[in-house]
């Protein structure tokens, strides 16, 4: 009988210690629900839920742009749009902090003087050449829209409307005037989070949208008078939406790879003939 009591102890220690853990187990199951409740967790909300950053577009307020200045010019207006990504992203991954001034102290504030020192450097690269231009400084400021759709149609090329007259200038010869100035969507502003290893990809492949688009102003610009009516459908606006498709499709792909793949991104392809 002495020899089965000890056994009985043991018995009754282990049974104490298991509901002990069941018990703990439980707290720490409750304590993770809890974590999951809104407010409880440290999870961003997405983009969507806060809105998305809307800019003035600087590319299509340039007069022509010399050719000596183009690649400076270039390495802005990509700046320009690195500069609103980022600023997207801080927005995604910072809802629900700070007071109610936040987004105007912490993100845009800091956006609209990134976006004064870029776009002096491109009236400053230009007025080397030619003709410094004026009043740029008014499109560093820019806004919170209400959700990511909202996002407003951005031009990205180099030749665009005169920052007077609203008209187009083209980046070769005066007959661009006549003619207008091509106009496409933002694609930067409409993209989410770009992970660190496609970042540099995504970067060349928004540089070379850039390109595209002021490739195409350039041909609207010397072509002026060529063609029947279809001509600038024909011949530069349908290859230059093919072209944009490839590149936003890339631009896709690279995210994809380490992030959900972004989209809807394609019906950003297309682009109009602004008068």
């Amino acid at each position: 009988m002495s020899r089965a009591l000890p056994k009985y102890n043991k018995r009754r220690v282990a049974a104490v210690g298991g509901a002990a853990a069941v018990v703990l187990s439980g707290a720490v199951i409750a304590g993770s629900a809890l974590a999951g409740e809104p407010g409880g967790g440290t999870k961003a909300r997405p983009l969507a839920a806060t809105g998305t950053i809307t800019c003035p577009d600087v590319a299509s307020r340039l007069p022509a742009v010399p050719a000596t200045a183009r690649a400076e010019v270039d390495r802005n207006l990509t700046l320009l749009t690195t500069q609103i990504r980022e600023a997207n992203n801080r927005l995604a991954t910072s809802a629900g902090q700070g007071g109610p001034n936040f987004v105007q102290n912490a993100i845009l504030g800091p956006l609209k003087d990134k976006r004064a020192s870029t776009i002096d450097r491109i009236a400053i690269a230009i007025g080397r050449t030619t003709t410094k231009p004026q009043g740029l400084d008014s499109l560093a400021g820019c806004t919170l829209g209400g959700g990511q759709g909202a996002t407003a149609p951005q031009q990205t090329g180099t030749g665009g409307t005169g920052a007077d007259t609203g008209k187009g200038t083209g980046t070769g010869t005066g007959a661009g005037t006549a003619r207008g100035t091509i106009s496409c969507p933002d694609v930067a502003s409409r993209l989410p989070a770009v992970p660190a290893t496609a970042r540099a990809e995504v970067d060349r492949n928004l540089a070379l949208l850039t390109t595209q688009i002021r490739e195409a102003n350039n041909r609207l610009a010397t072509s002026a008078g060529q063609g029947g009516p279809n001509f600038v459908q024909n011949a530069i606006l349908g290859p230059l939406k093919d072209k944009r498709a490839s590149t936003i499709d890339r631009i896709a792909i690279a995210i994809g790879r380490t992030s959900t793949k972004p989209q809807g991104l394609g019906s950003l392809a297309g682009c109009t003939l602004v008068k």
